[in-house]
């Protein structure tokens, strides 16, 4: 990935509801999800929806493909795999690095009763 190509994905993912989208379609996983349940999620309009997926779309970090009467959306991971290694190239100088921090996790422990 060159850096212009980094600026127009950054520029698309800078904004709160192609943020939130584009990261639920990352955990959708490869099937995607269809835009009126991406919708339902996010509690935004349909029309609304359609104007973020066209900037994620034009930015190459989604995908949408037709199946019957649905459009389904999915994240396009070698896109975001690029812009993460761009980010990352070089990493420290090319020191060793500490390891990252994993994510948080939700809890999942039970309650009794």
């Amino acid at each position: 990935m060159n850096r212009d190509r980094a600026v127009t994905s950054l520029a698309a993912l800078a904004q709160a509801s192609r943020l939130d989208a584009f990261r639920h379609l990352v955990q959708a996983g490869p099937g995607g999800l269809a835009a009126g349940e991406l919708a339902g999620k996010l509690g935004i309009s349909p029309p609304a929806l359609s104007f973020h997926l066209r900037g994620l779309a034009q930015a190459g970090l989604v995908r949408s493909r037709q199946q019957g009467r649905f459009v389904y959306y999915s994240a396009a991971y070698d896109a975001m795999q690029s812009l993460v290694d761009f980010l990352t190239e070089n990493c420290c100088g090319g020191s060793a690095c500490a390891p990252a921090r994993a994510p948080a996790r939700k809890s999942t422990t039970r309650r009794t009763a």
